[in-house]
C-alpha cells in the first residue's frame, strides 16, 4: 500500500482540479463513464503489470487486444460461431499468444522488446487481413452477451451513476493478483526473479516457467480487455483498434508502482494509475484544452514517473552504501564498560 501512495496523491489532485474547473465533471454521467474506462484499462494494465515485474515489457498489448477484439464478432457473426464457443477460442488464441512470446524471451534468449515489437505489427496484420480491414460489429441478437461490459448495476443516491458491468471482473482480477503476489510462494517467486533472475536461478527457483507463465497471463489479460471493449463499443475498425492501448497499460501499472527494473507490483497502485489516466483524458477535454494534447500529457506523467523512480533507486542505493561504510560501533561488554 505504501508503493500506491504517491500514485494516489497525484490521483485526488487532478480529481480536485478538475473537479473545481472542469465543467459536469462530476455528473453522474461523467462519473459512470470515467468508471468504465477505468475498469477496462484497469484489465490491461494488471496484464501489463505481471510481464513488468519480472524486468520485461509486452509492446504488444494493443494488437492483441485488436486481434481479439475483432476476432469476436467475427467468430459469432461471419462464421455463426456460439457466443461461448468464440469467447473460449479467443482466449485461448490469446494465452497461446503469450506462450509463443515467453519461449521466445525465454529458450531463444530473444530480447522482451524485440519478441513483443514484432507481435505489435504480426496481430494487427492478421486482424487486418483476416477481416479484409472491414469493420466489424454485432447484431441485436449478441446484447445478451455484450451485458459482460455494458451492463450497468442501480447506486442508490447517486443521480444519473449506474455501476459499470466490468467493475466485477476488473475487481475480482485485482484481488486474485493482489493475493497471488502476496499470499503464495510463486508470486513471491516471481518477485524474486524480477529483482535478481541469476540469484533465483541459482536458488532452484524456476525462473524460465514463471517467465513465461507472466507472458501469457498479460497476453490473456489483453485478449480478456480486447473482448471488453469490443463489447462496449459495438464495432471497430481493425486498422485502428487498440492503438496506443499498451500506452495507458503500461503507464498505469509505472505509475502505480511496478519498477521497470523488475521485483515490485502494487496491484492498487496499478489500479489508481489507470484511473489518473482517465481523468487526466478526460481533465484535458473539459478544461478547454485540445485533445491533440492527450498524448503527449500522457507521455509525459510516463517520463516523470521513470525518471523519479530512477531517481528513487539512486538514491536508497547511495544511502545503503552510506550506511555499508559507517564504522560499527563497539559494544559496552567489549569495550569494558
Amino acid at each position: 500500500m505504501k508503493k500506491a501512495l504517491g500514485i494516489i496523491g497525484i490521483f485526488l489532485a487532478i480529481f480536485v482540479f478538475a473537479s473545481l474547473y472542469g465543467e459536469n465533471f462530476l455528473s453522474g454521467i461523467n462519473l459512470m463513464q470515467l468508471t468504465q474506462r477505468t475498469a477496462l484499462y484497469s484489465v490491461l494494465a494488471l496484464g501489463a503489470a505481471l510481464v513488468i515485474v519480472t524486468g520485461g515489457i509486452d509492446l504488444s498489448i494493443g494488437s492483441v487486444v485488436c486481434l481479439a477484439g475483432i476476432m469476436t464478432p467475427w467468430l459469432l457473426v461471419e462464421c455463426e460461431w456460439s457466443p461461448w464457443l468464440a469467447i473460449s477460442t479467443v482466449l485461448a488464441l490469446s494465452a497461446l499468444i503469450g506462450l509463443c512470446h515467453g519461449l521466445l524471451i525465454t529458450r531463444l534468449r530473444l530480447q522482451p522488446f524485440l519478441v513483443t515489437l514484432c507481435g505489435l505489427l504480426l496481430y494487427r496484420g492478421i486482424a487486418r487481413w483476416m477481416t479484409g480491414d472491414q469493420t466489424q460489429g454485432f447484431m441485436g441478437e449478441f446484447d445478451g452477451v455484450r451485458k459482460l461490459a455494458t451492463g450497468r448495476i442501480a447506486i442508490p443516491g447517486i443521480e444519473n451513476f449506474l455501476l459499470p458491468a466490468t467493475v466485477i471482473p476488473a475487481a475480482i482480477l485485482l484481488i486474485v493478483i493482489g493475493l497471488f503476489y502476496s499470499r503464495t510462494v510463486w508470486g513471491r517467486w516471481l518477485l524474486a526473479t524480477g529483482r535478481n533472475e541469476s540469484a533465483a536461478r541459482y536458488s532452484g527457483i524456476p525462473t524460465a516457467w514463471l517467465i513465461t507463465l507472466s507472458y501469457v497471463g498479460c497476453s490473456l489479460l489483453a485478449g480478456f480487455g480486447g473482448m471488453l471493449f469490443i463489447f462496449d463499443i459495438s464495432s471497430a475498425q481493425p486498422s485502428d483498434f487498440g492503438n496506443f492501448y499498451e500506452l495507458y497499460a503500461i503507464a498505469a501499472a509505472v505509475l502505480g508502482g511496478c519498477s521497470l527494473r523488475g521485483g515490485e507490483i502494487s496491484v492498487i497502485g496499478v489500479l489508481f494509475g489507470a484511473a489518473t489516466l482517465q481523468v487526466l483524458r478526460t481533465t484535458i477535454i473539459l478544461v478547454g484544452l485540445s485533445s491533440q494534447l492527450e498524448f503527449a500529457v500522457i507521455g509525459a506523467v510516463l517520463l516523470i514517473g521513470v525518471a523519479a523512480d530512477e531517481l528513487i533507486r539512486r538514491y536508497f542505493a547511495r544511502r545503503l552504501e552510506r550506511m555499508s561504510r559507517r564504522p560499527e560501533q563497539p559494544s559496552p561488554i567489549a569495550s569494558g564498560t
